[in-house]
């Protein structure tokens, strides 16, 4: 009996897993203390966790046997399904943080914005090979994803900004010219401008990430900085973190980068880094060995939305760029 050999990228795959199984261990070493004093139980958050990475798996696998290529003949009804659940956020959205973000269907929820993204990418490689590499035509590109992009910045700067950066850089392989590039990079920072003073707490980050020492705000990034300090070259080991102990807020999910660098140290963390990188370049080969050119967007989508995924994070941790709210990918608790 023929068995149907698996044509994928082994390499790939074994570092998106290898990721995987790394960020369970570090969600039980960040959150047990926390999980152990608020819900009773040390592995409640890895329980979670382990459920959505299931789920993830399956999903993957499903994806594998469909033809991308149904995809994008699925792209503008999907794009205007996205709308409407962005636009859903503002009539039935749940707040978190102040912000309202969610979509409670009964007890499960979920952030049309994550959803955003994705379809975007589909969208987005769908329309740019039909748009073709002449100034008019990505201008409008641009104006077609800027209802989305601009309802996600409304309550959701960080993944707005995501949302632009897959954007510019679909638009930029598509397009093969420098001139357009600027002009949306520019189009771009006006929009996020504007969108900064909006709402003065997004000043206030910017002002705590000036003066992280002494600003009200800048409590998180200072605790996540005394972690790394702390962590040294080789780090205090697995478990050992002393910062994960209330210290930080959202230890096991946004911060969880500042924990590795105080268990593992600079090494450790450097090794991640790496891991990152060696995913990102397996994805470009993916990319450059597309058969059509909306493969090789839709490609290039992917890459885009986990590197800036992956620089933001690092850069927020690090204190390299003001504070926002994004999960390292793999790592991260979260089921989106």
């Amino acid at each position: 009996m023929n068995r149907k050999r698996f044509v994928g990228d082994w390499a790939m795959l074994g570092t998106v897993f290898g990721l995987i199984l790394f960020g369970l261990l570090m969600i039980y070493s960040a959150s047990n203390y926390t999980a152990r004093l608020h819900m009773g139980n040390a592995f409640y958050y890895v329980e979670r966790q382990i459920f959505t990475v299931l789920l993830g798996t399956a999903a993957m696998f499903l994806m594998m046997k469909l033809d991308y290529h149904r995809l994008l003949k699925m792209a503008l009804p999907l794009y205007g399904l996205s709308l409407l659940l962005l636009a859903a956020v503002f009539v039935v959205g749940t707040a978190s943080h102040g912000q309202k973000r969610w979509i409670y269907i009964g007890s499960i929820g979920f952030q049309p914005s994550e959803f955003a993204k994705f379809v975007l990418i589909i969208f987005l490689a769908s329309i740019c090979g039909a748009a073709g590499s002449m100034m008019k035509g990505i201008l409008l590109v641009f104006l077609w994803m800027m209802p989305a992009a601009g309802m996600v910045m409304v309550t959701n700067l960080s993944t707005g900004i995501i949302i632009m950066g897959i954007a510019f850089i679909i638009i930029f392989t598509a397009s093969r010219q420098w001139l357009p590039f600027f002009v949306l990079m520019g189009l771009g920072g006006g929009f996020m401008g504007i969108f900064l003073k909006l709402a003065s707490y997004r000043v206030g980050r910017i002002e705590a990430w000036l003066n992280v020492e002494t600003h009200p705000k800048g409590y998180q990034t200072r605790q996540s900085l005394y972690a790394i300090g702390s962590g040294g070259l080789f780090g205090r080991g697995y478990g050992k973190s002393i910062q994960k102990l209330a210290y930080i807020p959202e230890a096991h999910n946004d911060m969880i980068f500042s924990v590795i660098c105080e268990e593992w140290g600079l090494l450790g963390a450097g090794i991640i880094a790496a891991l990152f990188m060696f995913l990102i370049w397996r994805c470009l080969i993916t990319a450059n060995s597309a058969p059509d050119i909306p493969g090789a967007l839709l490609t290039m989508g992917v890459t885009a939305h986990l590197g800036l995924q992956m620089l933001i994070n690092i850069a927020v941790v690090t204190n390299s760029i003001p504070n926002t709210g994004i999960p390292l990918p793999f790592i991260s608790y979260g089921g989106t």
